[in-house]
């Protein structure tokens, strides 16, 4: 997501998801394809769910994280695998797929069901995506997007679930990346997609709203408006970003207040120690050294503008190739001890 554009990172990486390994997980992250499917019966990392007075979101024990636990924990080297368990004991985000949408859909908002929680989905397939960068790609056309979300929506179902829409989609088209012949369709995508989402009978919907560094909430809010989300629970900021919580929160209430009051959910995962500000500006999104985890996923923010703290980016997963990491979207094992560690 974003190169050069000031914002967060390249989210995902290859792999390639049938229905039929759903159960049996995945081993490679995918582009917004899961790492490991919902597969509930494993549990390698002996992760469980967190309270659910103050956390209702989906632990899943498969993931990336939980995996990386159990080989620390095979080869003997507890003291990583401690590192680890603080990012696999946490509910993160699950990147939807294309290959089987509906499948992984239902999949995960299945196992979240069984945990008596909630998953947290995100979106992240609309064409023309990331304008070429690390996550370039996306839906073929509109109308593929369309079909693509309709599996989602049927993947969910009735289950629980909160959903954050397109990170980046409507920050490109008021940064000028994504080109102005685009801008209509995306912006009837985005809108009929909250609108479809909407007609689930448990799901929540929060349309990406980009971060604080990036645009001001003057050039923000009638560009979201016109994305569909008036009939949106409300919008995510920080989403794969390292802007404190502070700040973010700031951010989304000078937001909130041009949108008629709209909830907001934050991005904590990867803002502990706030945004690298070392490097060059434009590089400072991909990577960045000395990064900490943030405040954990929780509903108890003590704000009843701040819907939630959530893990939207997956920590761990790398921004790009950059500062010698992996492909977006891969999981680094490296950094993610960088950021447990930065947390102590």
């Amino acid at each position: 997501m974003y190169g050069s554009h000031n914002g967060r990172i390249g989210v995902r990486g290859v792999c390639a998801v049938g229905a039929a390994l759903l159960l049996a997980g995945c081993t490679s992250s995918g582009d917004g394809d899961g790492d490991g499917g919902p597969a509930g019966e494993r549990n390698p990392a002996a992760v469980g769910q967190q309270p659910k007075g103050t956390d209702p979101y989906w632990v899943n024990p498969d993931g990336n994280a939980a995996r990386q636990v159990a080989r620390y924990t095979g080869d003997g080297n507890e003291k990583d695998a401690a590192l680890i368990r603080r990012i696999a004991r946490q509910p993160v985000g699950e990147w939807i797929g294309t290959d089987s949408p509906e499948a992984e859909a239902k999949g995960f908002t299945e196992a979240a069901m069984k945990a008596d929680r909630e998953a947290v989905l995100v979106l992240y397939n609309i064409p023309h995506r990331d304008c070429g960068q690390f996550s370039k790609g996306g839906a073929a056309d509109g109308d593929a997007y369309r079909a693509w979300l309709e599996s989602v929506a049927r993947g969910i179902g009735d289950r629980g679930a909160t959903v954050i829409l397109e990170p980046d989609a409507v920050l490109h088209l008021v940064d000028g990346c994504t080109p102005q012949e685009f801008h209509e369709e995306r912006y009837d995508l985005l809108k009929g997609a909250v609108e479809r989402l909407k007609r689930l009978p448990g799901t929540k919907v929060y349309l990406d709203a980009g971060n604080a560094g990036w645009h001001t909430p003057d050039a923000l809010f009638q560009p979201l408006r016109q994305a569909g989300l008036d009939a949106a629970d409300g919008f995510a900021v920080n989403v794969s970003n390292f802007q404190t919580t502070a700040v973010s929160k700031d951010f989304g209430k000078q937001l909130s207040a041009k949108v008629g009051g709209k909830p907001f959910v934050i991005d904590t995962s990867r803002n502990g120690n706030g945004p690298y500000t070392a490097g060059a500006p434009e590089e400072n999104w991909c990577n960045p050294p000395g990064r900490a985890l943030g405040e954990t996923p929780t509903t108890a923010t003590g704000d009843e503008l701040v819907d939630a703290y959530l893990w939207i980016k997956r920590p761990g997963e790398s921004d790009g190739d950059c500062r010698g990491g992996p492909k977006a979207g891969a999981w680094w094992p490296e950094y993610a001890l960088g950021l447990a560690r930065g947390t102590e």
